[in-house]
């Protein structure tokens, strides 16, 4: 039997070895052996699930329903009719944040005042699963995910009010030129870090995390547009990396 260890398994699909071996951690795929050195290789029987994984992945459904469908076979029917309602339900959220995003340019461009609330209302957390999954692997999205599906719609409206003020204290503070290094600056990242710690389901973001959260806010243009501008993402990563420098090691 062929046997390929983790190294190669990771670069021909494009995972990390880290989400491999998460994946062994939660019984969603073994190695067919770990060699006295730890190393992990698997064979042809471990690639053919890893395959149906990722065909799974692909349909977005969640790990937890992938290895339901995978264990039983007359599930799988289930997992993505549930999927499919899944995707309509993200369809009408799609089509509420159209129609909250024109308004919001429409008020832009006729000079109207407008709530800081209602300018964050076309914005989806859900748009950065890719990038939380592939920097910061997949327990981190889920762990969120699931602190989500725990709440209530009142916690739920409750979190998304703190989202906003805290998203919108960052972009006002870099709106007004305050100096990123200052006091007032650094107790918005100090709460900003703690809003992150409590959205990834009480993992606190280490240096590493939080310093590639702070480079996303600059290379990811959505991120920019949340923040009223290139301008003003790099001022609030500026700030988060003097933040990090004092307080993570």
């Amino acid at each position: 039997m062929s046997e390929w260890p983790i190294k190669e398994v990771a670069r021909a699909t494009g995972l990390t070895s880290r989400t491999l071996r998460h994946y062994e951690q939660i019984g969603l795929l073994r190695p067919s052996r770990v060699a006295h050195n730890g190393y992990r290789f698997y064979g042809d029987v471990e690639l053919s699930r890893l395959y149906r994984i990722l065909s799974l992945r692909a349909l977005e459904l969640p790990l937890a329903t992938i290895q339901i469908a995978l264990d039983d076979d007359a599930t799988l029917a289930e997992a993505i009719a549930s999927h499919l309602v899944l995707l309509e339900e993200r369809r009408d959220r799609t089509n509420q944040q159209i129609a909250a995003v024109r308004h919001t340019l429409d008020a832009v461009t006729r000079g109207k005042t407008m709530t800081i609330k209602e300018i964050f209302d076309g914005v989806d957390q859900a748009h950065y699963e890719a990038e939380v999954r592939e920097r910061w692997g997949d327990e981190a999205w889920e762990r969120s995910a699931k602190r989500r599906d725990r709440m209530s719609n009142e916690q739920l409206q409750a979190d998304d009010e703190r989202s906003v003020d805290v998203n919108a204290a960052l972009r006002d503070a870099a709106t007004s030129r305050e100096d990123p290094t200052g006091a007032s600056f650094q107790a918005l990242i100090d709460a900003h870090y703690r809003w992150v710690t409590e959205y990834w389901g009480g993992r606190a973001p280490d240096r590493d995390a939080y310093t590639g959260l702070s480079e996303l806010y600059v290379a990811d243009a959505r991120f920019a547009a949340t923040y009223g501008g290139q301008q003003n993402a790099e001022a609030i990563r500026d700030a988060m990396q003097v933040w990090i420098a004092a307080n993570l090691h």
